[in-house]
């Protein structure tokens, strides 16, 4: 998680109290400026995850249900890629760039007017419901934070969702934080999730040599969000695709749940956390 982002949280929290979710955004401005550094595109050919893919042994969620898929519930794993790998790639070093008081205001990624971000514990969830609330809280952020750099980049794109997967490391006044994050996309190529964890050991898989999270167990929330993989990527929290899913998924539920009552949840997540939040999340 971006752990600047909890101070503003705090600050946004306390004036507006525990009001509903972020909600839909109108708008929001095409992604422009110039191009990101770019990395090469790394591509992962779906080659090897195609024989996973088929492994009776990956949970259900990485499994495309071919009745799931074209109906208002498919998972993100029935979307193939629309875009080049390079864009991809650059998506997600965009992101970054929202994150960075060194980089391009005018660089950021394209995002789903219904985009959700959720950063794994120790970090606080959902942190960010629809695209205006989430490059609010962002920009925010540099206002506070002014020297926040992101200096360490590594993106590369895959053939399976997610299609971007990022390490990076933010740089909080000399302290590193590393951080792994994956970018779910729908066929016009809008972020339509954000997921995040420490990148510390057994996050998001065990698999020492699994550093792009490839592994039959990689404990992931975006291939298991009903919606997801419509080809608008528009998921519907209180739709019965999703109704039913979270049923038997208390993560889901969690999920579910802290986009009815952003705030008030968030505010819970933060307090809970304690002071000892950064040192967990970063490593220190």
């Amino acid at each position: 998680m971006n752990t600047l982002r909890a101070a503003l949280l705090a600050g946004l929290l306390t004036a507006c109290g525990s009001s509903g979710g972020g909600g839909p955004a109108s708008a929001i401005p095409d992604a422009g400026g110039p191009d990101a550094a770019m990395h090469d595109a790394v591509v992962h050919d779906a080659a090897a995850p195609d024989a996973a893919i088929a492994d009776a042994a990956l949970p259900d969620a990485a499994v495309p249900d071919p009745e799931a898929c074209g109906t208002d519930g498919a998972r993100a794993t029935c979307l193939a890629p629309t875009q080049t790998p390079e864009y991809y790639v650059e998506q997600g070093l965009k992101y970054f760039d929202t994150l960075a008081a060194d980089a391009d205001p005018e660089s950021h990624p394209v995002y789903a007017e219904l985009v959700a971000r959720w950063e794994w514990p120790p970090w606080l969830k959902l942190t960010g419901y629809g695209r205006e609330l989430i490059a609010s809280i962002d920009k925010g952020v540099l206002g506070f934070y002014p020297e926040t750099t992101v200096p360490i980049r590594d993106c590369q794109a895959f053939t399976v969702q997610p299609f971007s997967r990022c390490h990076v490391s933010i740089d909080y006044g000399g302290r590193g934080c590393p951080i792994y994050e994956e970018f779910t996309f729908n066929d016009a190529g809008e972020v339509t999730f954000i997921e995040a964890w420490s990148d510390l050991p057994d996050l998001p898989t065990a698999a020492p040599d699994d550093r792009w999270a490839e592994a039959p167990d990689a404990h992931r929330l975006s291939t298991r969000v009903p919606g997801l993989g419509t080809p608008s990527g528009r998921i519907d929290p209180t739709g019965p695709a999703m109704t039913a899913a979270a049923a038997s998924d208390p993560e889901l539920a969690d999920f579910v749940a802290r986009t009815q009552d952003f705030w008030k949840l968030w505010g819970q997540e933060f307090r809970a956390a304690g002071s000892g939040l950064y040192a967990r999340g970063c490593g220190w």
